[in-house]
């Protein structure tokens, strides 16, 4: 039996071979080829709720295989494979155009056009191959797909069913052809065409999807159903998202990609149709995450708040009720990730979701508080405070089991995720020496997170006038911060240890890690210095980023997920950390480099990138496994934009500090259509200074850096 949730590898690498292009709509997605074929064994298929179903799809013209032109994009969940078939007998050169139009949901359309540039009619034969094998997403991502059981193919005059009855559930695929002189079979469909000279014909296919009988089609006959409610949101979602004017293409490229990706990775709540969520990332994360869906929908405020209280909605239904040490629920605990595939269904306790995360609880209190500073309506605060005190009630409990005041994570069973922040790979936690880190791991962003969660939960207490209790959970962020500073602060390194390991000894690797610290407030002013100056130094800074490791250390490799990587969404939160500080030069250091790789990348930015030195590379190395679009990724260029504009928000309390940092290969620029409070506002930024319109009514501009966050004024 594998280990579903403590998977150690890395997933299935799809670099090295033909482009890949990958369709998304809500949770499901689609993987295929340039020519728009599934081939068997590749990671690659139609996934839906988890699942893949199909896993192959290929299509050829006359036996030959179709070769690739172009593939169109334009929309998420959308294509157009352009290719075309082999010549034609007599002809040197192909006078067949093929037109793959596919549309993506939870089934799928594809219509065929074949286009004939010739000047005789052509008899042709298409064939197109389908296959399921409803493999468990895990199973594909990990590279280890086995043979299933249950499964049938089943034939009709109009109609296939791969059908497979497995443990106890079934899941099926209707294949559904239409054109002329169609022909069905097990496995195939088969299709004798002529076109006329100049002219084109053309076929449709749908794949409708069920689970236990229920239909879970998206794709229509028509362009009348998902299609256009697909394509209204598109819409809707970059009407609604900011708009940047600048000289710099590069950001302008990058910002737009990013709000478009973002926009891709929406999922939304059937039976809450006014909420949305976001997904962690394409394509092995297409569901609701705990830590990630809370980062990503925290640096997307600028263009829809909406996201991040769906996203806290979601997570506070699903909040754990119980003690299950099979998929780690206690009560109180926020969710690491939810699945529904049927792999993960032994290991997981008969549960959907999985908790096993020590940084989601927090950070859950952190995003309403946060959410509060944006204009966040109080009956909402309302309507999420007791998911806060049940959080934090977590904290205290589960989350700090031998009382010492650190939240510490220990996996209940073999089956749960070793490491459990968000370097969350085996080995992702190490000594300086390379020595892994032995559980139970009380992990310094973790500490920093619940630092700023109990400083949140302040606020509303004070603002709710209840002095005694905003009195109480300021009383314990000042002692974390104090224990803080003094068990993991290294003096004869100048750095915070990575965390404290199960005997209480400092985990002395130099790693990215204690940026978060910065942007939570946690780390004493005169520790900071020596704080920024590492993280900027030759031992972390590649030029192109902050690497997770620093070079010098034993486990370091510029290959690893986590011991040398460079992560964007990582940097974000750490050029906001700088800024929090006052430590403007390095924020800018920092910013610069992500959005030169981003620029590097195309404009979008993937999950990671290898962490070599800039200077050996004149382009950041591509990690082959690496996820894009990924949702804190994409919304990383989104932070480093707020963080340069120094913009911070207290609605609440009348208040936006405004005070921008932005290089001068940026401006001048203008960025429009920014939410805020219910309003929608714009601001200019030159090399003279700055022009805000459209605050929401009682708010001013305070022309100066946020105060600290240990200031309950705010």
């Amino acid at each position: 039996m594998s280990e579903v949730w403590g998977f150690s590898g890395a997933p299935v690498s799809t670099a090295g071979g033909p482009a890949l292009t990958t369709l998304v709509e809500g949770s499901s997605f689609c993987i295929s080829s340039a020519t728009g074929n599934i081939d068997e064994g590749a990671p690659a298929g139609l996934f839906v709720r988890d699942t893949r179903v199909v896993s192959e799809w290929v299509l050829e013209v006359d036996g030959a295989p179709l070769e690739p032109l172009t593939v169109s994009v334009p929309d998420p969940f959308r294509a157009t494979f352009v290719t075309r078939a082999r010549p034609r007998p007599g002809h040197a050169e192909s006078t067949m155009l093929v037109l793959r139009e596919r549309v993506v949901g939870d089934g799928m359309r594809e219509t065929v056009r074949v286009r004939n540039l010739g000047r005789e009619a052509a008899g042709m034969t298409l064939e197109l191959q389908v296959g399921a094998d409803f493999a468990d997403l895990f199973e594909v991502k990990e590279g280890r797909v086995r043979g299933h059981r249950g499964i049938s193919a089943n034939a009709h005059p109009d109609i296939m069913e791969i059908r497979q009855d497995h443990r106890g559930h079934s899941r099926s695929i209707l294949v559904a052809p239409q054109g002329d002189r169609v022909h069905v079979k097990p496995g195939y469909i088969v299709w004798h065409a002529v076109v006329p000279p100049r002219g084109e014909w053309s076929c449709t296919v749908l794949v409708e999807s069920t689970v236990d009988g229920h239909s879970l089609t998206l794709a229509t006959h028509d362009d009348a159903g998902r299609y256009a409610l697909a394509s209204r949101r598109a819409s809707a979602w970059r009407a609604g998202s900011p708009v940047v004017h600048t000289t710099h293409p590069g950001l302008t490229r990058t910002l737009a990609r990013s709000v478009e990706d973002l926009g891709a990775l929406r999922i939304d709540d059937a039976e809450n149709p006014d909420r949305v969520t976001v997904a962690a990332g394409a394509p092995w994360f297409m569901a609701l995450f705990g830590r990630d869906s809370i980062l990503a929908s925290w640096m997307t405020l600028p263009i829809d708040t909406r996201l991040a209280l769906g996203t806290l909605q979601a997570l506070a239904e699903r909040q754990g009720k119980s003690v299950n040490p099979i998929s780690e629920e206690e009560p109180g605990r926020i969710l690491h990730e939810v699945r529904f595939g049927s792999d993960s269904e032994p290991v997981r306790g008969g549960a959907q979701v999985y908790y096993g995360s020590a940084d989601s609880t927090p950070l859950f209190v952190m995003l309403l508080g946060e959410l509060r500073r944006w204009g966040l309506a109080p009956a909402d605060v309302s309507a999420l405070l007791p998911a806060a005190d049940l959080a934090l009630e977590w904290i205290t409990t589960f989350g700090d089991r031998d009382g010492d005041g650190f939240v510490e994570y220990h996996r209940a069973t073999d089956r749960g995720l070793r490491n459990q922040g968000w370097k969350d790979s085996f080995d992702g936690v190490n000594f300086a020496d390379g020595r892994l880190a032995d559980a139970p791991i009380a992990l310094c962003e973790v500490q920093g997170y619940t630092y700023s969660a109990y400083l949140a939960r302040a606020h509303f207490a004070r603002e709710a006038g209840d002095e005694a209790l905003s009195a109480r959970w300021a009383s314990l962020a000042a002692d974390l911060r104090a224990a803080f500073n003094e068990r993991f602060w290294l003096p004869d390194r100048g750095w915070f240890a990575v965390g404290l390991d199960r005997d209480k000894r400092p985990i002395d690797a130099l790693a990215s890690n204690m940026g978060h610290c910065l942007w939570t407030g946690i780390i004493d002013e005169d520790k900071a210095e020596a704080v920024a100056a590492h993280l900027l130094g030759p031992d972390l800074f590649s030029g192109w980023g902050v690497r997770t490791l620093g070079e010098s250390m034993g486990s370091y490799n510029p290959l690893s997920y986590h011991n040398g990587s460079v992560w964007p969404h990582d940097n974000a939160i750490i050029a906001a950390g700088l800024v929090r500080y006052g430590f403007v030069a390095e924020a800018q250091r920092v910013a610069e480099g992500i959005l030169d790789a981003a620029e590097a990348f195309g404009g979008r930015l993937p999950e990671l990138f290898c962490g070599f030195q800039r200077s050996e590379f004149d382009r950041p190395v591509p990690f082959p496994t690496s996820c894009a679009p990924q949702a804190w990724a994409a919304a990383a260029p989104l932070h480093l934009l707020r963080t340069l504009l120094r913009f911070a928000p207290s609605v609440p309390h009348g208040e936006v500090h405004l005070a921008p940092i932005i290089p001068a290969v940026y401006l001048p620029l203008r960025l429009d259509n920014v939410a805020l409070g219910g309003a929608r506002v714009s601001l200019e930024v030159t090399a003279d200074g700055f022009v805000v319109e459209g605050l929401p009514d009682g708010v001013v501009v305070v022309p100066d850096p946020r105060r600290p966050i240990t200031d309950l004024r705010q």
